[in-house]
């Protein structure tokens, strides 16, 4: 099946708020989601974005039942280490039929690629533990789980925590 990976731009968050929903139903999260496909325009796309994205798009005559022909994206940012510059994936979906045709190691391949041209040592991101086709898809690329290697944890403050820790 062709399809193609490019950028992201403003007309895709629509599709990326979408999808965004699809990850989180597939994750049983959907009740956590608060970006809106406004904050995706203002955050991914002012001046100074917060994140940037990638679209896997295929032609017309692929578009799903629905219409779409956005199947895929992949949102990172990125970071900076010990390990010194590194991105970090913070999502990577493929609608479900659409998966194993390529489409997510290209978008994954495409950030590794975004990584290194911009001097990044290192990939990194998170995965839920009972997600073991995900898991497994990682490892047959070439990652490794941190967690279980290093012992690293990754810790969160939100709502009301963070108010007091922001304080004084």
């Amino acid at each position: 099946m062709d399809f193609s990976i490019r950028a992201a731009n403003m007309e895709d968050c629509k599709d990326i708020a979408r999808m965004i929903m699809e990850l989180a139903e597939y994750e049983n999260q959907t009740d956590i989601v608060k970006v809106t496909q406004k904050d995706l325009e203002q955050d991914g796309f002012s001046k100074n974005p917060f994140f940037h994205g990638i679209i896997a798009e295929v032609a017309e005559q692929h578009r799903t039942q629905d219409g779409h022909t956005k199947i895929g994206y992949a949102l990172y940012f990125y970071s900076y280490s010990w390990l010194g510059r590194g991105i970090y994936m913070e999502d990577l979906y493929v609608m479900p039929e659409f998966r194993g045709k390529g489409i997510g190691k290209a978008l994954m391949s495409k950030v590794a690629q975004l990584g290194l041209a911009a001097g990044c040592s290192n990939l990194k991101f998170t995965v839920l533990d009972w997600n073991k086709p995900s898991v497994d898809f990682y490892v047959s690329q070439g990652c490794s789980d941190i967690t279980a290697n290093f012992g690293f944890h990754c810790m969160r403050c939100e709502g009301e925590a963070l108010e007091h820790l922001a304080q004084p």
